[in-house]
């Protein structure tokens, strides 16, 4: 399969920013990394490996982008305030650098893409589908969290409350929600197995709010034997991504 790595220069992050691609043609997909934030991660995990079939036969070209969550949700030290604006400027990267990347890789100016990813992964794929729901038509997201004051100590304000699923989703109304509804389509996964603490009850709770809101959503809740590691992952990524990508 064809694999090459860029260097994506980001006005906004300050600096060039890690990019793993994958394959020739196909739906494009962005796979966020986990608290981890290496771009690498899928492929040294074996999900790249996992997912070759897909990649090889052109039903999807794999975008692994790093990210700076050791500068946002994950840094345990630091103004929640400043940590945020980190975080937007990671947004930032991916809306004016990475998707204008990935439409000229893809030779079309208004392709789709699908978003996935484990953990803050999850989150990250949630996030930029429920705020950009006609670029990102559809997340897969696993084991997620989706109350980031949780990294906060519960703290917020206006910048966070915007990159907050379970604070703003409740309150979606009118152009917004419908904008939602009509564009993307959440597959919200989560096991009950070990150190799934915390990502099960907000992953019912965001799917509870996507069903009151009338937001395409898959609730898919794995048995307690499903754990909070890659090995679940990859078969919970494969699972869905070949149902809805797979010959």
């Amino acid at each position: 399969m064809s694999r090459r790595h860029e260097m994506l220069e980001s006005p906004a992050m300050g600096r060039k920013v890690h990019v793993w691609c994958y394959g020739h043609w196909g739906t494009p997909v962005i796979a966020f990394p986990t608290a981890a934030g290496f771009a690498h991660e899928w492929e040294r995990q074996g999900m790249v490996t996992a997912l070759s079939h897909l990649i090889g036969s052109g039903r999807i070209k794999l975008y692994c982008p790093e990210s700076n969550v050791a500068e946002t949700w994950t840094q345990k030290e630091g103004d929640p305030r400043v940590r945020v604006k980190r975080h937007q400027a990671y947004e930032q990267f991916v809306m004016e650098t990475l998707v204008p990347y990935i439409r000229q890789d893809c030779a079309s100016q208004d392709i789709t893409m699908n978003a996935v990813g484990a953990s803050v992964g999850g989150y990250f794929a949630a996030n930029f589908a429920l705020k950009y729901p006609s670029i990102f038509t559809y997340a897969l997201c696993l084991s997620g969290r989706y109350d980031m004051t949780h990294f906060t100590n519960g703290y917020t304000n206006g910048d966070i409350y915007f990159n907050n699923p379970l604070d703003y989703v409740p309150n979606l109304e009118g152009e917004a929600l419908d904008h939602v509804r009509q564009h993307t389509h959440l597959t919200l996964v989560c096991g009950q197995g070990k150190y799934e603490e915390g990502c099960i009850e907000e992953t019912q709770a965001l799917a509870d709010l996507c069903a009151a809101k009338g937001i395409g959503h898959t609730r898919d809740i794995w048995g307690k034997d499903a754990a909070h590691d890659w090995g679940w992952w990859k078969k919970q990524t494969l699972f869905h991504l070949g149902n809805r990508l797979g010959s």
